[in-house]
């Protein structure tokens, strides 16, 4: 069995069993590998590359930093689709990128307890949305894309609640730069979105080339967010599976347990 499958039976259960899984209200977070189980037989993962999660054919998801083209990501989802523990798994991953990266992240949280213990060498940063001080850190990773000129310096902005950290008005015009300008600076935002106040925010959701889609139970709103056969997402199940568009298919995959 080769590194890449050793996690494929599993996963293929879970996905073959997921109907009843839902009926049940069952966990499935249990049979999951951790995440730095994962990570070890994975590695060494290719340049630049950020594990996301894991398909079901035992294959890992990867972005590539260094292609500016996926543009910033939104995670979109249910309450209690497991949105914050996707963008805890990123946090994670980033201690496994090869080492002649210099990433660091940072994480915008109303919640700062949930990350209080997840915090590593990478992290630049906690901070809650409702503070003067995230404004300000904005303003000055705006300034410093500007300056930039080492190519292997990389930040991942974590915000968790899209809609919260929009009602700043300080915080609204450095957050629509990074959107549009980040991921070419190798500033990369990853944005967590409650899926029932995604019409509320409608202006701002072109900005995003890719969606992460966590369980969301309305197929009206699913479709909305997702487009055609975004019904398929109610399928998903919460807290331990997402999907992303390949083509005109969807590509489900499965979040390891945090350490």
């Amino acid at each position: 069995m080769t590194q890449t499958n050793k996690y494929a039976l599993t996963f293929e259960t879970l996905a073959e069993l997921s109907t009843e899984i839902r009926s049940a209200h069952a966990d499935p977070a249990p049979a999951l590998p951790k995440l730095s189980e994962v990570l070890a037989e994975i590695s060494p993962l290719p340049r630049g590359a950020l594990f996301l999660g894991m398909a079901n054919d035992g294959l890992p998801i990867l972005l590539n930093m260094l292609d500016p083209r996926p543009g910033p990501i939104l995670i979109a989802g249910d309450r209690g689709s497991g949105k914050t523990k996707l963008l805890q798994i990123v946090a994670q991953s980033i201690s496994h990128m090869p080492a002649n990266h210099n990433v660091r992240y940072v994480a915008f949280t109303n919640y700062a307890d949930e990350w209080n213990a997840l915090q590593n060498q990478n992290c630049e940063g906690i901070l809650p949305i409702a503070d003067s001080e995230s404004a300000g850190y904005l303003a000055g990773l705006v300034e410093w894309a500007h300056g930039k000129q080492d190519n292997q310096q990389m930040v991942i902005l974590l915000i968790d609640d899209f809609e919260s950290v929009l009602s700043f008005n300080e915080i609204r015009q450095y957050l629509r730069w990074l959107l549009l300008r980040g991921p070419a600076h190798q500033i990369w935002p990853f944005i967590t979105l409650n899926s029932g106040r995604g019409e509320h925010l409608a202006s701002w959701l072109g900005e995003f080339r890719t969606r992460l889609f966590g369980h969301i139970e309305d197929s009206q709103i699913s479709e909305s967010l997702a487009g055609r056969n975004g019904n398929l997402i109610g399928d998903l199940i919460a807290g331990s599976q997402f999907a992303m568009r390949e083509g005109e298919s969807w590509l489900p995959f499965w979040i390891p347990r945090l350490d």
